[in-house]
């Protein structure tokens, strides 16, 4: 892989062998570009060597390194100077500061390796941890053509072998129904797994919302508790970023004028909003603080309010199909126009985003906020980069026309994402492939929100 005097180079500074060493490093010279560079390496080498010596005590050899080779290079005078400053030193501690190393040993012998490396040729000597950069290139390639790719990279790079292709099983992946969960007396219309992924709130055409405990490590789910008194069944669900509070919103119609504020710890309202009369508030989002929370409808204005339902500022004229709240304050609002702009509350400005060319039905927004994942009316789900306001993906496989569809990103790093349909399936892409990877199916009605557990990539809430 490198050339031998180079290996044998590497062997004789790890062994402390300075006398060899020297020797390996002529013959290593050869194959430098640049003559100079044969005085700069020899200066780390001697360098090493006496300060080595300061640190054993011996300050007599490490006097006549100092002398009699370090100097007669006449090279990185100001450094001599550092470096003589040294003799006066007793402790190794003040020394590696005053001299910026980190003492004798294999540490910084290996560091010694890797500055003369620079000086040479990848022919010659193999660059630092060469071989763990090409096993982690192999493993991330061979990662990528996995198609249920879903564990965390860490714990595979312990056990990855390159005498076979890797390749995930299921195990790791939400491949089939584990449970069925059939409290709820009517239409399940929202599902939404907490920040911290031990809950799951689902809302109901039955007016009710169920509380779910998750049991992260049996993966099981048992009933917590009913959140109920509603006067209209419960379309979307948003959970405040602690988990401790969940808001509500109902369907596109007169009677759903209120977002509710439930304390799920207590299974009790905290608050209600209200906006103007003949307002629909059908969606809503927290800031990243979960002080403040924007809320809206398809009847022409949305607002932000606060944790006790007051009123702190209002757009009008605006008709919002869905809302996000990113981390810098912006509030990103879909409307009727096919358009999703983003909005500031605290000087009352807004700004164009994304423009499609049909209607948008929901959207949602990856965990950084960089991109908005858009179920389109009969035109599949788009995903989009906020920040540069492109066009990455379009996703194929799916059938929407006139139910609203939830869909949302998951499993590890959120590189996949998952979508109902009216096609009674639920379906799974890669986020860097077009088509499905995985299709689930069993429901016998359409699938109109799914959503992926956040601490644990194999769940998955249809």
């Amino acid at each position: 892989m490198e050339q031998q005097s180079a290996a044998k180079f590497r062997e004789n500074v790890m062994r402390g062998s300075w006398d060899e060493a020297e020797k390996s490093l002529k013959e290593l010279a050869t194959h430098t570009n640049v003559p100079n560079e044969l005085k700069k390496m020899q200066f780390l080498l001697r360098e090493q060597r006496y300060l080595e010596y300061l640190q054993d005590g011996k300050t007599l050899e490490a006097l006549t390194v100092l002398r009699q080779e370090l100097t007669p290079l006449d090279y990185g005078s100001s450094r001599v100077h550092q470096l003589s400053r040294c003799l006066m030193i007793s402790g190794k501690k003040e020394l590696c500061q005053m001299a910026k190393w980190t003492g004798k040993g294999a540490e910084s012998r290996q560091l010694l390796i890797d500055k003369m490396q620079a000086f040479l040729p990848p022919s010659v000597m193999l660059p630092p941890r060469r071989m763990r950069t090409l096993l982690d290139q192999a493993m991330e390639s061979q990662i990528h053509r996995c198609p249920l790719h879903n564990v965390p990279s860490a714990a595979l790079r312990d056990n990855v072998s390159l005498l076979v292709d890797h390749t995930c099983g299921n195990d790791f992946f939400p491949t089939e129904n584990s449970q069925t969960l059939s409290d709820h007396t009517d239409e399940v219309w929202f599902c939404r797994f907490s920040p911290d992924g031990k809950k799951l709130a689902t809302g109901s055409k039955d007016y009710s919302i169920i509380i779910w405990d998750v049991d992260l490590d049996t993966r099981e789910i048992k009933m917590d508790k009913s959140l109920e008194s509603h006067p209209y069944g419960v379309q979307y669900l948003a959970w405040s970023p602690d988990g401790k509070y969940l808001a509500s919103c109902g369907p596109p119609d007169e009677t759903a004028d209120e977002v509710w504020i439930w304390d799920v710890e207590m299974g009790e309202v905290k608050s209600k909003f209200s906006g103007s009369d003949g307002d629909c508030l059908t969606t809503c989002a927290w800031d990243k603080d979960g002080k403040q929370l924007v809320t809206g409808g398809i009847r022409g204005q949305f607002y932000l309010c606060d944790l006790d339902g007051q009123r702190l500022s209002e757009f009008e004229g605006v008709r919002v199909q869905c809302l996000a709240f990113l981390g810098d304050g912006r509030v990103l609002a879909a409307d009727t126009h096919h358009r999703i702009k983003s909005y500031d509350f605290s000087d009352l400005t807004d700004g164009s985003l994304i423009q499609e060319t049909y209607p948008i039905m929901s959207f949602t927004c990856d965990r950084a906020g960089r991109y908005a994942l858009i179920n389109m009316a009969s035109q599949g789900i788009h995903l989009w980069d906020i920040e540069d306001k492109v066009l990455v993906r379009k996703f194929q496989g799916l059938e929407q026309g006139y139910y609203t569809i939830h869909s949302c990103f998951g499993g590890v790093d959120e590189k996949f994402i998952a979508s109902g349909s009216e096609d009674y399936k639920v379906h799974i892409w890669s986020i860097n492939q077009e088509k499905p990877v995985f299709r689930l199916v069993g429901h016998t009605k359409t699938v109109n929100c799914v959503h992926w557990n956040p601490a644990c990539p194999g769940m998955l809430a249809r």
